[in-house]
Parts: C-alpha cells; sequence; structure tokens
C-alpha cells in the first residue's frame, strides 16, 4: 500500500511540473520576428517592414510582452503549422491574442484563438 501511494505521489509531482498543462490567457504585446527579439534586446518592432521582410525570409514570428516575456505562437494540430501567415497581418503591431499558453524549459508559446490589434498602446 506505501508503494502504491508513493507512486501515485510521484506521478502527481511530476504531472503537475512538466509544464503540459495549459492555462487560457489573453496576452498583449508587440508581434516581431524572433531573431530580433533574441538578438536586439528591442522593447519592440523596429518597423513593420522589417519584422515582414524577416518573416518573408523565414524567420518566426513571436509576440514580445512589456516585462520582455516571449511568446512563440505554435499550433495544437499535428502535424503543426507554422503561424507566420496567421501572425503576417500583425507584424510590427500592437496586439492582444487569447489562447492556450504552455511553459516548458523556460519558454512560453500561445495556441490562437483570437488576435485584434491592440488599442491604446
Amino acid at each position: 500500500m506505501k508503494n502504491r501511494f508513493a507512486v501515485v505521489a510521484v506521478l502527481a509531482i511530476v504531472a503537475s511540473t512538466s509544464g503540459l498543462a495549459a492555462e487560457q490567457r489573453t496576452i498583449t504585446g508587440w508581434v516581431l520576428d524572433s531573431a530580433c527579439a533574441f538578438t536586439k534586446g528591442l522593447k519592440k518592432p523596429i518597423s513593420a517592414e522589417c519584422a515582414i521582410a524577416c518573416a518573408k525570409s523565414g524567420s518566426p514570428l513571436v509576440i514580445l510582452q512589456d516585462d520582455g516575456t516571449i511568446y512563440w505562437p505554435i499550433a495544437e494540430t499535428m502535424p503543426a503549422e507554422g503561424q507566420n501567415k496567421r501572425l503576417m497581418p500583425f507584424a510590427g503591431k500592437r496586439i492582444r491574442a487569447t489562447g492556450k499558453i504552455y511553459v516548458r524549459g523556460g519558454s512560453n508559446a500561445i495556441v490562437l484563438d483570437n488576435i485584434a490589434e491592440a488599442t491604446g498602446q
């Protein structure tokens, strides 16, 4: 009986710390290419044209919050699809996005349900 309890306790701890649980949330931030988000230390995109050019060259678009948190837009479907096509109209703009948030190994991802340009920048 003690062994069974120990196994259940370990599984519960692993499940709670695995980062696989999703939480529905709304985030607000800037859509920019991932390379600039990491290498330039930007707080917002240089320009919409720059973000679009990088995305067209293959750099994934991400959402950068004011606090510096970066969200990778992902798909839940398998095979997964990139989200640049969906984000391209918002490249270089401030948006509000709602979706499932996943956190794993220090990375943040969002499965986009809704996305719209934010007001009151």
